[in-house]
């Protein structure tokens, strides 16, 4: 999966990726990295980023959840072919329109934040995230070590971005399980 980014030089956000068309009507199957969802569902414009077209700017017609995805019908997209163009793309929207929710990150703001346990000790950096469906895991590198930890209210007590410190208090046992 790749690694969501800020593109903060272009007041982008990257808070998906296009899976591939539904339908025959243009609509796009899209999986959103976490966080995203409030961000996508009231977007009334979004930029999609291929490799071979780069990055183009459309009209939000409708977006809807369907299953563990998003269902996005843009303007320009009215045919399979046209939407197959987009397969694999990149989704992105402007940053300012995020509405942060309550104990809500972005994934772009906790990759490479330094993680710490309740009595201080430094555990390691989130390398990477990992969506399950029910929540995240937190990808934690230390040195020649990962740990797996879930993204859940019992293990992550403190999350301070001005500082890119989180707090974390496993549960017991879960680093020596999760340890890779």
């Amino acid at each position: 999966m790749n690694r969501p980014r800020d593109d903060s030089s272009s007041g982008l956000l990257l808070v998906g990726k296009v899976l591939r068309p539904h339908g025959l009507r243009g609509v796009l199957r899209i999986t959103l990295f976490s966080g995203s969802e409030k961000g996508l569902l009231d977007a009334k414009t979004v930029f999609l980023r291929t490799v071979s077209k780069g990055e183009r700017k459309f009209t939000v017609k409708a977006v809807k959840a369907h299953k563990n995805i998003f269902l996005m019908e843009i303007e320009d997209l009215s045919s399979e072919d046209a939407a197959e163009a987009f397969r694999d793309a990149d989704v992105l929207i402007k940053k300012d329109s995020l509405v942060r929710e309550e104990d809500t990150f972005y994934w772009h703001e906790l990759l490479d934040i330094e993680v710490f346990l309740e009595s201080g000790e430094f555990i390691g950096v989130i390398s990477q995230i990992l969506p399950t469906g029910a929540n995240d895991i937190y990808v934690i590198k230390m040195a020649d070590k990962e740990f797996y930890i879930p993204a859940i209210f019992e293990v992550i007590k403190e999350v301070d971005l001005r500082n890119r410190k989180m707090i974390i208090s496993p549960l017991e046992g879960l680093l020596e399980i999760n340890e890779v």
